[in-house]
């Protein structure tokens, strides 16, 4: 789940903001997404290492990247995406990796971390911590419901005025995502997600403005638990929180069904990543975490806690099997050819996008 509070980094240059534990050297801070690591995992880093886990939440690539740009985040360990790492690596808030210090990352699949080489070249900083992909995640009783006959295998499901329309009294819910979604409306275009132009740009802004209206919210922290209460009946959604949302539901008994789509015009792929900032105060500390969770009866667990794929291989065997049959976790071969690797956009682009996400966001 998202957590309830989200924990930031504050004045202090040394300690993650609202951290309930004292510094010291005996710690690690973490900044990670929320609901993308198992109940037990860090309490077992802890019994084993010693070391007490003060971990942050983030809720938006641009949070941790705001941390990142600006230097003195008190962080040990952070969580960038792919997307954003390039532009963070400019900046220098990374160190390069002494893999001496990383005996795990033998354990990684060389084709995915191949993929993330062209943002963080040779894996110099970043290993992967998780991935997946983008796409719809849908209540099927309400939404078949609302749209009888309807094909549930587009982005006009959620893109088309005429059927997000029909679906606004039960609820749509975005991923507060800029650049992401505006990819999303891009390819349902046919444009390109990784270098439109101005006008791609305008025409995005277009398509999303007609539908804002039954948009009843953005924001990623609420959407698992919604979708998984009924609250939500279609999310545009990170597939590991539909995973999760199925799941909550499942254990509720609550006779909600949930479904996850990668729509026929195509999507995106994302990979988590773990990297050490530059001025992180236990770098140590930092490469002992990293390695634990890159070991595959630690990788495993999270996945199987999860729902999220993972980057590891000899995990793969100790995965429950359910979750490696599960396309809505591991795409198909078939859905593997329209999923898109996001590269760095141009500064230019990047600010037309924050200009158009702010219109979007607050309804203007």
């Amino acid at each position: 789940m998202l957590a309830a509070c989200l924990l930031q980094a504050c004045g202090s240059a040394k300690v993650p903001r609202n951290s309930t534990h004292p510094t010291s050297d005996n710690t690690v801070n973490f900044y990670m997404w929320a609901d993308e690591i198992a109940a037990d995992t860090l309490p077992s880093f802890e019994k084993l290492t010693g070391i007490k886990v003060n971990v942050s939440y983030f809720d938006s690539p641009e949070m941790l990247e705001s941390h990142m740009l600006t230097g003195s985040s008190g962080f040990d360990v952070v969580m960038p995406s792919d997307a954003f790492i390039q532009r963070h690596l400019r900046s220098g808030a990374y160190v390069a990796l002494d893999k001496t210090k990383l005996p795990n990352l033998t354990h990684l699949d060389p084709a995915l971390m191949a993929r993330v080489a062209n943002s963080d070249p040779g894996n110099a900083h970043a290993v992967i911590y998780d991935w997946g992909t983008m796409g719809i995640g849908y209540n099927k009783a309400m939404v078949s419901k609302l749209l009888p006959g309807v094909a549930l295998d587009s982005w006009n499901l959620i893109f088309d005025p005429a059927l997000a329309s029909k679906l606004q009294g039960c609820g749509i819910n975005f991923i507060d995502d800029p650049v992401a979604v505006v990819r999303l409306a891009l390819i349902l275009m046919g444009r390109s997600p990784n270098d439109p132009r101005p006008q791609d740009l305008a025409d995005a802004e277009q398509v999303m403005a007609r539908i804002r209206p039954f948009i009843r919210n953005i924001d990623t922290s609420s959407q698992i638990q919604a979708l998984a209460n009924g609250d939500l009946c279609v999310v545009v959604a990170y597939n590991g929180n539909v995973v999760q949302a199925r799941k909550r539901a499942a254990d509720a008994k609550n006779g909600i069904a949930i479904e996850y789509l990668i729509p026929n015009e195509g999507s995106l792929l994302w990979f988590d990543l773990l990297t050490i900032p530059k001025d992180a105060p236990h770098p140590d500390n930092a490469y002992r975490l990293i390695n634990y969770l890159m070991d595959p009866a630690v990788n495993a667990n999270i996945s199987n806690y999860t729902g999220f794929a993972n980057a590891n291989k000899d995990a793969i065997p100790l995965l429950n099997p359910a979750i490696v049959a599960d396309s809505a976790v591991y795409p198909t071969a078939d859905q593997e050819q329209r999923l898109a690797i996001q590269s760095e956009l141009t500064p230019d682009q990047t600010r037309a996008i924050t200009r158009l996400w702010q219109k979007f966001k607050t309804g203007q």
